[in-house]
């Protein structure tokens, strides 16, 4: 077990002035794994004094000294990659292959995407008789969820620091360790005290001392709707730039000449990734009424190849292994949801509420597929987080873009048709921020992010890095 005692601040380890730990859960085993300290709003005002006190030198900071501050941190990450593997099967329950490409994979290529980015970044430009300048913004507070956790740290705090903030973190306290891990690593390769600091605990407390505290300039925050609308409440009084990515109900548009067994392979897996908690999976599968049996039958097919496994476990394959959801609280509200979906008249064609046979430990759930599904049923309309899949029918290209659009979500969606060109003017029509054609493959430097109640802000890529950039104009003489 992994205990750490400090929390992170102005370059060293330091004791929180709190007494509380937080226990952090094996989602397969269900055993403790990890215990850290549970940070208070003092801790906060101590990170963020010292965020304060470093942002005028590491804002002037020359770009090329930024970028190889980036590098040499996405260097000596990858140097803890088996680290960060077992630690995020363990805290998320991702499998091993899963949590090798995506979960400690994904996020070591970031460094040195913003380190380019940085380096040919133009921050100036002439418009007219006006200098207009991009700047730093400020001090950032960083607060993150438990899905992707190291990932989606790192989609923040890398821009902001590329960019010339200095930046608070919060991890999300059900995933703290891989956040140590990271931590670690920008202490040895000698970031300079109070650019970086980190304070775990909880978002009632932590979230929202961040949130709230006037001498943080934005907060970009990931997580729930629910969480997000709190976090914008206690960051109002100071009017500080806050970003939200929030959550999705995506619409996969399955149109009438598209091949059943390709859609099903894409489909299942795209609903599925990381045991359905993905913010952007796409969860409502819309295929149309002549052709319903076809894909109906290639979808329940697939889904019921796919297995419960255990997450460390060696050999596995990442596109039909499924491991436990994060917590007990989260099986039991997945599995609520899925029990509501036949309550409310839904036909259970793969999956169900019950504890998968054989699993008496870990937080594991069905991968569940429903047929029958109106658009106004709560499966339909509410992000259940979990390996849940909707199946529901459409007259029409015009009926199927109404049921896309109807949702207060916008994070994703995709097309999957035999024609790109008949895909992409539905795709078009579809008011999200992203949306795949023929499972296309994810792009790391594209902007992600929402409409509606998805959120207001774009992540990766030079879009990411603009987050956190103020702009400036110069009034010149003529």
């Amino acid at each position: 077990m992994k205990v750490y005692e400090n929390v992170y601040i102005d370059g060293k380890w330091v004791p929180s002035t709190g007494n509380e730990t937080i226990d952090v859960i094996d989602s397969a085993t269900e055993e403790v794994m990890g215990r850290v300290p549970q940070g208070t709003a003092a801790d906060v005002d101590a990170a963020v004094a010292a965020a304060k006190a470093a942002f005028p030198a590491w804002s002037t900071t020359p770009v090329d000294v930024r970028a190889k501050y980036l590098r040499d941190i996405g260097a000596a990450l990858a140097g803890r990659y088996t680290d960060l593997v077992d630690t995020i099967s363990g805290e998320v329950g991702s499998p091993k292959a899963f949590a090798e490409m995506v979960q400690a994979g994904l996020p070591l290529g970031e460094w040195d995407l913003f380190a380019d980015l940085v380096e040919s970044y133009e921050f100036e430009e002439q418009v007219g008789s006006s200098l207009v300048v991009r700047e730093p913004i400020g001090v950032v507070g960083a607060i993150t969820p438990w899905n992707y956790p190291l990932y989606l740290i790192i989609c923040k705090i890398t821009p902001a620091l590329a960019a010339g903030c200095t930046v608070v973190l919060k991890p999300s306290e059900v995933t703290p360790l891989n956040a140590y891990i990271l931590a670690e690593v920008l202490h040895e390769v000698g970031l300079p005290a109070g650019v970086f600091n980190m304070v775990v605990g909880t978002g009632p407390e932590v979230g929202a001392a961040i949130s709230s505290h006037p001498d943080v300039d934005a907060v970009s925050f990931t997580g729930s709707g629910r969480a997000g609308a709190e976090v914008q409440r206690a960051a109002a009084a100071t009017a500080k730039r806050v970003g939200l990515e929030l959550g999705g109900k995506s619409a996969n548009v399955v149109l009438d000449d598209a091949d059943p067994d390709t859609v099903a392979f894409g489909a299942v897996f795209n609903c599925f990734l990381n045991s359905g908690q993905t913010c952007s999976a796409l969860t409502r599968l819309l295929v149309p009424e002549s052709r319903k049996d076809e894909f109906t039958d290639a979808v329940v097919k697939r889904a019921s190849e796919m297995r419960l496994v255990d997450p460390k476990a060696d050999g596995e394959d990442m596109f039909s292994a499924l491991g436990p959801l994060s917590s007990r609280a989260h099986m039991e509200r997945v599995r609520s949801y899925i029990q509501k979906g036949i309550d409310e008249g839904a036909t259970l064609a793969v999956g169900g509420p019950e504890a998968p046979d054989g699993m008496d430990k870990g937080f594991y759930v069905k991968p569940t597929v429903f047929t029958d599904v109106t658009a106004d049923m709560t499966i339909a309309q509410e992000e259940i987080f979990g390996p849940v899949m909707s199946i529901i029918t459409y007259t029409d290209d015009e009926d199927a873009v109404r049921i896309a659009n109807d949702s207060v979500y916008g994070l994703a969606g995709g097309v999957q048709s035999g024609d790109q060109e008949r895909a992409v003017a539905i795709a078009r029509q579809i008011r999200t921020g992203q949306v795949d054609i023929n499972g296309a493959m994810f792009n790391s430097v594209a902007p992600f992010g929402g409409y509606k109640q998805s959120g207001n802000t774009r992540e990766r890529g030079r879009w990411g890095l603009e987050e956190f950039l103020e702009t400036k104009s110069i009034q010149l003489p003529v």
